[in-house]
């Protein structure tokens, strides 16, 4: 791995380690990871493979990060106080959150590091996975789709916090 892939990946990890303490809710909760995640985008995603299984591949992965994703943004607090939107990533959310980053960061250090790159050769060939590029690519769209999602998950659920909120309170007959 590069330092730009260790420092983008921390990053990636560090967003959530700072939403486990409560803040405000605001366009940086939003702007930030998606920035991040556009920079890897345009770094890493040069083409997608479609040859063999790769987009098998590909989609298996991406629906992993999707989950995973959804899951985190369900699993974030998002509360009202004094007019104020707040947000608190739990513990579920940064568990998955890190599972997810982790299990990339993790893979690519196995196979670069660690001996696993003729085990993940065997597995290519014997899976019908036609390049090294189908990895890369299924790795950067799950961790693109884990942030996407999970950052559109946490501002669905802020707009309905935000519309009940604001919704007048039913007057009650006596």
């Amino acid at each position: 791995m590069t330092a730009t892939e260790w420092i983008t990946d921390t990053a990636l990890v560090l967003i959530v380690f700072r939403q486990l303490r409560e803040g405000r809710l605001d366009h940086k909760t939003f702007l930030l990871p998606l920035a991040i995640v556009a920079f890897v985008g345009y770094s890493y995603l040069d083409s997608v493979p479609t040859a063999g299984n790769d987009l098998v591949l590909i989609g298996a992965l991406t629906a992993v990060g999707a989950a995973l994703g959804v899951a985190g943004g369900i699993y974030t607090r998002i509360r009202t106080l004094d007019g104020d939107l707040l947000i608190k990533a739990g513990a579920v959310s940064a568990v998955l959150w890190i599972a997810g980053m982790g299990a990339r960061m993790g893979f690519q250090t196995w196979v670069e590091h660690g001996g696993g790159a003729d085990d993940v050769a065997r597995f290519s060939l014997a899976h019908h996975i036609t390049s090294g590029q189908a990895w890369v690519t299924a790795f950067v769209l799950m961790a693109l789709t884990e942030v996407v999602t999970r950052v559109a998950t946490i501002y669905v659920r802020s707009r309905a916090a935000r519309a009940a909120r604001t919704l007048p309170v039913p007057a009650t007959t006596v």
